[in-house]
């Protein structure tokens, strides 16, 4: 079979290939436990040298991995250049990880001395989103290499040009074939290739997918399984100045037109005048945002939605709020003169509603008013999701209290609910997560600890009861 991907801004075709199967899976992940040994026992200057230069390769073609991902998925040059440039920093980042948190110490002990060392899991299967087909599996295969561990990673089926140019870039870096390797498809490839004999999943994707993965290895015990899930995210305006929470809130809502899974779902604010200007600012910003496609002349903030499936998908979630009696503020429409992929920034006014607890993939923001901060918070938790939150409020007493109590992986202080760095971990608690946040804390999951006592000569030990 052939795998196909398109521009979702002009429809045009961006790449097409062979598709795997079940049978050319298992293969890969044969191939990839036959060069395990050696790639685990290579030493770690090495694994290092072959990364660093993997970054001076993807530096050297940015600009030609930026549009290519642009065509694939409709983001914006300017926001795929982001995207690129923190492919290119993981590098240091993942080295900077691997030594603080995994690698080898000895202590001196009375018999000799105790060691910590680490050691590579095996075979990771790394399956990887569209929302950002570099950076995100990036995070998990520039660990795991290092880690010494084998790779067979599968892109998004709607992203498979941007994973085929991530694998060449490695290989031409020096990187031995089997241990990155590459199968191309959709769902049932991806279980096909967890289904195989592999010692670790690693994936960035939906929370529905998550759940799949938690019962399918609820019995493979030996496989470490790292889940990066979507999220429901709270943002609590509570104070400021209005012009400046509605630029917050964009960058937070609508950012990459809101297929973030850090991006603000949910805007609680207080009732009355307050909430009330708060609100009016951010409607009239988003009301305002420019959206285009990626090769077009002039600044837009939005572009289409990876499909016109996913429009479809968030349009039917839309509608079924409005049904459950959510007012529209600012409504959900697909631009005037664009293709169907393209949908505009959309606010719902929810309060006092019972809405699904679900991450809607697109620039949908719903609205919550409440009448103090403890309904703020309990509004904020109010989801089994956990992975960002934000506070937009210039009382620091405030801010304390957020951060002890609200439930989320990364909580942030007036800044957009989308900040993060790789140097500081990512990943969230409930349907977000599973306890191994990725980024900086990648390297926990990729190498497991090995403590060793160690004496260089065998001396005798008092037996008690014996002379």
């Amino acid at each position: 079979m052939t795998l196909r991907s398109f521009d979702p801004a002009s429809g045009s075709l961006v790449w097409e290939g062979p598709q795997d199967d079940a049978a050319s899976c298992q293969a890969r992940v044969a191939a990839a436990h036959a060069a395990f040994p050696r790639w685990a026992r290579t030493p770690l200057e090495e694994r290092v040298a072959i990364v660093r230069r993997f970054a001076g390769i993807v530096r050297e073609r940015q600009d030609a991995l930026a549009e290519l991902i642009s065509r694939e998925t409709g983001k914006l040059l300017w926001d795929i250049r982001g995207e690129v440039a923190v492919v290119i920093v993981k590098a240091e980042a993942s080295i900077s990880a691997y030594e603080e948190r995994t690698g080898s110490r000895e202590q001196p002990m009375p018999f000799g001395r105790s060691v910590l060392r680490h050691r590579p899991h095996g075979v990771m299967a790394v399956l990887g989103p569209y929302n950002f087909p570099a950076h995100l599996p990036n995070g998990h295969i520039v660990p795991a290499l290092l880690a010494g561990n084998c790779v067979v990673f599968k892109p998004s089926e709607e992203t498979p040009a941007a994973g085929a140019f991530m694998a060449e870039a490695w290989h031409d870096a020096g990187l031995p074939p089997d241990v990155l390797q590459v199968v191309q498809g959709g769902r049932e490839v991806g279980a096909a290739l967890i289904e195989a004999r592999i010692d670790g999943l690693l994936f960035t994707g939906s929370a529905q997918a998550g759940r799949y993965f938690r019962w399918a290895f609820a019995e493979r015990p030996h496989v470490i399984v790292a889940l990066e899930l979507g999220g429901n995210n709270p943002l609590i305006a509570w104070d400021g100045e209005p012009e400046a929470i509605a630029s917050m809130v964009t960058h937070s809502a609508f950012m990459t037109s809101g297929q973030r899974c850090s991006c603000a779902r949910r805007l609680i604010v207080p009732h009355g005048a307050r909430g009330d200007r708060m609100i009016e600012a951010v409607a009239a910003q988003a009301a305002a945002l420019p959206v285009a496609a990626w090769n077009e002349p002039g600044e837009a903030f939005m572009g289409p939605l990876v499909s016109t499936r996913a429009a479809a998908t968030a349009r039917g979630a839309v509608d079924g709020l409005l049904r459950s009696g959510a007012r529209s503020i600012v409504p959900f429409s697909r631009p005037e003169g664009r293709g169907e992929a393209f949908v505009s920034a959309a606010i719902l006014d929810v309060t006092d509603l019972t809405v699904p607890d679900a991450e809607i993939f697109a620039p949908v923001l719903q609205v919550v008013r409440v009448a103090d901060f403890d309904a703020a918070i309990a509004a904020g938790n109010d989801t089994a999701f956990g992975l960002s939150a934000g506070l937009l409020s210039h009382d620091a007493e405030l801010w304390d209290r957020f951060a002890s109590e609200i439930r989320a992986g990364v909580v942030n202080w007036n800044r957009p609910t989308t900040g993060a760095a790789s140097t500081m971990p990512f990943g969230g608690l409930g349907e977000s997560g599973n306890h191994r946040p990725s980024a900086y804390y990648a390297a926990d999951y990729c190498a497991y600890p090995v403590a060793s006592f160690e004496a260089e000569r065998i001396e005798p030990l008092a037996v008690p009861g014996l002379p």
